[in-house]
């Protein structure tokens, strides 16, 4: 979890509307802003001490905890600054709809969403599955196959690799489509049953990307 300290605390802007800056908070995997919300000094110091994301209720005048009487809460991962200190950027991880209507984001379920976003689903799957691993909880596919071993998982890469193919050689798109879903999962379980994440390989990825970008003999100095 990312908070902000002294130096940085230190450059916000406290003068305008108030005593008040706006805080964007948007989803810490997906990426999609859920809210706008206040915070007053109050606020800001009891969000980065309870990593419960906690606002400055105008209409109530009073600090307000996301989710206090509905248990919705916004789980803080990440906070940031503007370059002018007089808005903030909050990275959170919501335990339910962010909406008191019950709607995901406060701009309702017809809000538009960037391309990004639903690639980014893809580290919400990533980290339910290390709740699972965690969790074990009964009656899951996940739980099953953490059970019967490393080795089991990956077979069952290899058997949805081999599905893929036939479904790319000789099915429909919709059998594409299923087959590339069952290889996704599965790899993502076997990246966290060897303590791996999407994460490193994405960064992975990256690293491919600039090196390719290099004019040939440049070279490489990227860390991982």
């Amino acid at each position: 979890m990312t908070t902000l300290g002294e130096p940085e605390l230190g450059k916000l802007d406290w003068s305008k509307d108030g005593g008040l800056i706006p805080a964007v908070i948007q989803h810490a995997h997906s990426g999609a802003v859920l809210m706008l919300g206040y915070m007053n000094r109050e606020a800001l110091a009891a969000t980065q001490a309870s990593g419960k994301v906690t606002f400055w209720s105008r209409r109530k005048r009073r600090l307000w905890t996301k989710g206090e009487t509905s248990g919705n809460t916004l789980q803080l991962r990440g906070i940031a600054a503007d370059c002018d200190g007089d808005a903030l950027l909050v990275l959170a991880e919501p335990t339910g709809p962010t909406c008191h209507l019950g709607t995901p984001t406060c701009w309702g379920a017809g809000a538009p969403r960037a391309a990004a976003e639903s690639l980014a689903f893809l580290a919400e799957l990533d980290a339910l599955i290390g709740r699972r691993i965690a969790e074990k909880p009964e009656n899951s596919y996940t739980t099953r196959l953490l059970q019967e071993g490393t080795l089991r998982i990956a077979q069952k890469v290899g058997e949805e690799g081999l599905e893929l193919a036939l479904a790319g050689a000789a099915q429909d798109d919709q059998h594409l489509i299923a087959e590339a879903a069952d290889l996704v999962y599965h790899t993502l379980l076997l990246l966290r049953a060897r303590q791996q994440d999407l994460a490193r390989v994405v960064a992975e990825l990256q690293i491919r990307h600039v090196a390719a970008a290099r004019p040939t003999g440049t070279p490489v100095s990227i860390r991982p």
